[in-house]
């Protein structure tokens, strides 16, 4: 039983620093704006033109007639419901993970003996222990509730990238971590604690209630960090903490209260030990390595060029060593007992921390490592990356004349392309092109994952490069606009003065949505070729049948 837990365990908290799977399947609607006023227009400033080429497009027969017979593109009402199960999956394995932790653990036999005491008749003491459950959702949900009501959705959108909240969530990981790790203990002040516990000891449902606070109390120090991964961990919308909250306390309420009315379960756990304080050091070690990514988005999104890619796969790498040597037992922190043998799963989880940090040894010199691409920095911060010609740059060439082109960049090979809408939509017009449009962010992980596995596909690079006028536009990016160029947003309801904000605008007002990825296929018209628009989309031959569509489009109004 001890064995089965603890794999359980370690692959749900796998699953839940793992974003993909939510991320992927993130709602491309829940951050729609509202109907946009007529008399509002996006006004930029755009460059010069560059040289003018007379090519044409002429998509073949089979490339139309395969785009008139694809079968339509995820839309984004589609996935919404989708995304919600899966926020509810994870807060689901937040629970589970949260009940192996050395502050939850040790209190199921104080729980079952409260309700042992409490239980007149068989009957009472089942209602009793169902309201005790109610009251730990309760107590959490209200939390994601709260959470809600301060910041709201856009606002927790609009913070997702800013430079301030990410260093102050890597500061907070980076103190769990260390805390998971021993170095101190993370507690609420005690006189708040032994308030809560002798109010538990009152009769009726509010000694219940108080019984349910004082356990959410009390594991704070353990609950907190996964509460808080949980969150951030997923791209948040008006839902998604109330969602991961009640999830969260299902799982947990669930447990305690088949404990409080069938005490004789516990005679098949193991008993609370060493291996608890093994549950915390992986968690202090997994909290660590997640904090990094939060120090990355700001990095990438002010461009302070401290946390390049080959400096934090570096830090990876050592994590990741660490603990698989931790979990042989090599090494010993202060509250670990000692280990007189290495168990099978311990075994098993070190060889995976191994195999982990060798895989992410090439992506020192430009492997793309598609299996961690939405997670590390993308390889345009990279020095170099190792080629069959030698070492070559990461980043894509694009003319040092093209706007925001010192500090933006494409991450897959695009032969020639623009940072900025209005001068790619004049150069579109003098080569009588379509536009492709990919809305994209520093911190979109999902940008990074179609980055990697599908725009990368030789296939979908040629399409685009051979047709298409491609445009990279940076929604996130915090580089201060001219003073000439700032205006006021009525779609945003704020002033634009960055890069990333005057796009942000241009993407809600011309397509009602601030979502990233977002791919639109545009003629040269700004009339949109295929409706609605993509998002994420991982099967490569539709994402082909796609661009083929808009092609056979544009050449159809030609």
């Amino acid at each position: 039983m001890k064995k089965i837990s603890l794999l359980l365990f370690f692959v749900g908290i796998f699953l839940l620093i793992n974003p993909n799977q939510s991320i992927a399947l993130k709602p491309q609607a829940d951050t729609t704006a509202n109907a946009v006023p007529d008399d509002i227009q996006f006004t930029t400033v755009g460059s010069a033109e560059d040289s003018v080429a007379n090519s044409k497009v002429k998509p073949s027969e089979a490339a139309i007639d395969s785009a008139k017979t694809a079968t339509p593109t995820t839309t984004n009402t589609v996935t919404k419901p989708v995304s919600l199960w899966v926020t509810f999956g994870l807060g689901l394995l937040a629970g589970l993970a949260a009940f192996f932790l050395p502050c939850i653990f040790p209190m199921v036999p104080l729980t079952v003996g409260f309700f042992t005491k409490r239980a007149e008749s068989k009957g009472k003491g089942i209602r009793s222990a169902l309201i005790y459950g109610l009251s730990i959702i309760v107590i959490y949900v209200g939390l994601g509730v709260i959470i809600t009501l301060i910041w709201g959705a856009s606002a927790l959108n609009q913070i997702s990238t800013d430079g301030f909240f990410n260093i102050l969530i890597f500061l907070i990981l980076v103190i769990f971590g260390v805390s998971f790790l021993g170095a101190f203990e993370i507690t609420l002040p005690s006189s708040f604690v032994n308030k809560l516990d002798a109010k538990s000891d009152s009769k009726g449902l509010s000694g219940i209630f108080f019984m349910a606070a004082t356990l959410a109390v009390v594991s704070f120090s353990c609950t907190g960090p996964l509460i808080g991964t949980s969150l951030v961990a997923i791209n948040t919308d008006l839902w998604t903490p109330v969602v991961v909250m009640f999830g969260f306390s299902l799982s947990l309420a669930i447990i305690f209260t088949l404990f409080a009315i069938f005490p004789s379960l516990m005679t098949g756990l193991p008993k609370s030990g060493g291996w608890l304080n093994s549950v915390k050091v992986v968690l202090g070690f997994l909290e660590l390595g997640l904090a990094l990514k939060f120090l990355s988005t700001a990095d990438l999104s002010y461009h302070w060029g401290i946390l390049d890619r080959e400096i934090f796969l570096a830090i990876w790498i050592v994590l990741a060593i660490l603990l698989g040597v931790y979990l042989l037992g090599k090494i010993k922190f202060s509250h670990d007992s000692d280990l007189p043998y290495v168990s099978i799963p311990r075994l098993f989880l070190s060889i995976a921390c191994f195999v982990f940090a060798f895989y992410l040894i090439p992506g020192l010199w430009g492997a793309p490592l598609k299996a961690v691409s939405s997670l590390v920095p993308p390889r345009s911060t990279q020095d170099f990356v190792l080629s069959e010609g030698g070492t070559v740059g990461a980043k894509t060439e694009v003319s040092s004349k093209k706007k925001y082109s010192d500090f933006l960049s494409f991450e897959y090979k695009i032969t020639d392309g623009f940072f900025d809408y209005e001068e790619a939509l004049a150069y579109a017009k003098s080569v009588n092109k379509p536009l492709f449009l990919d809305f994209t962010g520093h911190g979109c992980v999902n940008c990074r994952e179609m980055e990697a596995k599908v725009l990368s596909d030789p296939r979908v690079l040629k399409i685009i490069n051979d047709n298409y006028v491609a445009v990279a536009i940076y929604t996130d990016d915090k580089t201060d606009l001219p003073e000439h160029e700032q205006f006021d947003s009525k779609v945003l309801k704020r002033k634009v003065n960055t890069v990333g904000l005057k796009f942000q605008h241009l993407q809600a007002d011309k397509f009602q949505t601030v979502s990233q990825p977002y791919y639109v296929l545009l003629g040269n018209d700004e009339k949109e070729l295929v409706s609605p628009p993509i998002g994420v989309e991982y099967d490569i031959d539709k994402y082909i049948a796609y661009l083929n569509k808009g092609l056979a489009e544009f050449a159809i109004k030609k």
